[in-house]
């Protein structure tokens, strides 16, 4: 599977090691930065990665920042991205299990590595619904629709 990361300041120190574990997963992995610890504005990188994914460029996107809150706003900003906060192992699957999530975020300054490791393998590893969640997500589809450009 071809993914598109990215990260700010707060999420940099676990962005290295899940890329090395993606990549041993097989999958290929677009990097959108950033690559220190140094005070950055993550709304830059939570675009590119979402604009990435709604090209088709990728087929899911991550992102992660100190709490995934701000990067998951600003990736739904953009048209045709479901972005759920993985804030837990069971909410990791039902993002895309009930709400066809595309992207994925995390907050590292409130979960550990590992976790996000594991989470991620659970968000590209489910499965999306169909019947009444999808009757729901064409809901936010249309409503996406007529009030986007």
């Amino acid at each position: 599977m071809k993914i598109a990361i990215g990260c700010d300041h707060g999420g940099f120190p676990a962005k290295d090691p899940l890329v090395k574990h993606l990549k041993e997963e097989g999958h290929e992995v677009i990097e959108f930065g950033t690559n220190s610890t140094e005070s950055c504005h993550y709304p830059e990188f939570a675009f590119k990665v979402a604009e990435a994914v709604a090209s088709g460029q990728a087929e899911k996107g991550i992102l992660i920042c100190s709490s995934g809150e701000g990067m998951a706003i600003c990736a739904n900003k953009v048209k045709g991205i479901r972005c759920g906060i993985g804030y837990n192992y069971t909410v990791s699957d039902l993002i895309v299990e009930h709400n066809h999530c595309n992207m994925i975020a995390f907050g590292a300054k409130y979960m550990s590595t590992e976790d996000i490791i594991k989470r991620t393998d659970i968000f590209l590893e489910a499965v999306p619904a169909s019947g009444r969640h999808q009757i729901r997500v064409d809901m936010i589809t249309d409503y996406e629709n007529k009030h986007t450009k």
